[in-house]
């Protein structure tokens, strides 16, 4: 043995890694969904969008801006897409889409949709801790000089179709700044469909599943929901920083 030789070794491969298996529930319609605190990494592999990283990872990576301060990003991918869906019409108890309310704390909705909020299905804190590790640094990134902790208390999947509400009348969101997230995909899912900013006259159709429309929310983003003319559309919203 030589004396004095100071020896590294740096094992590079990677074999695998322990899981927490306690908190997988099976009863509940999609299991992976609640997974992102006790078994992070792998709730990442699953559900994150593949591109998200060139966001994550690329300073010089320039969002889409389809309209004026309206950015488009990819978040997540299909599987999250489809288990969130999946987990609210297993659950099912869709709002009836009027202004009474009962799950507001002053139970009235000024412009109501048929909805199902992510607090009645047990993902609350699980949406606003994506919002906090994905989105946030996106919106430190683009709404240059805005800086807050982030909150957000009305986190809704809406569905429109036909024979409920196919659409949503001109409104302001009681937000700083709106996430907006298809869940599905037009021309496949459902017809139509789209929203429109009317300060700007500028229509977005055909929003990609799994990207996030990201808007100021108050005072200049006055939008509408376009009629959905086919089959269902879902999208999941976030008013953030009420």
């Amino acid at each position: 043995m030589l004396q004095g030789l100071f020896m590294h070794v740096v094992n590079m491969e990677h074999y695998g890694h322990l899981i927490n298996p306690d908190s997988y529930d099976t009863s509940r319609a999609a299991p992976e969904l609640h997974e992102q605190f006790t078994n992070k990494l792998d709730w990442e592999l699953h559900y994150l969008h593949e591109d998200f990283y060139k966001i994550s990872v690329n300073e010089s990576y320039e969002l889409e801006q389809p309209c004026t301060d309206v950015f488009w990003f990819p978040i997540v991918n299909d599987y999250y897409c489809d288990d969130l869906i999946h987990t609210m019409e297993t659950f099912g108890k869709w709002s009836g889409g009027t202004n009474k309310d009962e799950r507001l704390s002053g139970g009235y909705e000024n412009v109501p949709t048929r909805d199902i909020h992510m607090n009645q299905v047990g993902l609350e804190d699980h949406w606003i801790q994506l919002l906090k590790d994905y989105v946030h640094p996106v919106q430190l990134k683009v709404f240059e000089g805005y800086h807050s902790t982030l909150s957000a208390i009305m986190n809704f999947v809406v569905r429109y179709r036909t024979d409920e509400q196919p659409s949503l009348r001109p409104h302001h969101d009681s937000s700083t700044f709106t996430v907006n997230m298809a869940l599905n995909t037009k021309d496949k899912d459902y017809e139509g469909g789209g929203v429109r900013f009317i300060r700007y006259n500028c229509t977005l159709v055909g929003l990609r599943k799994g990207w996030m429309l990201m808007h100021p929310g108050r005072l200049t983003h006055y939008h509408e929901g376009l009629p959905t003319t086919g089959g269902t559309r879902y999208i999941m919203v976030s008013f953030v920083n009420p």
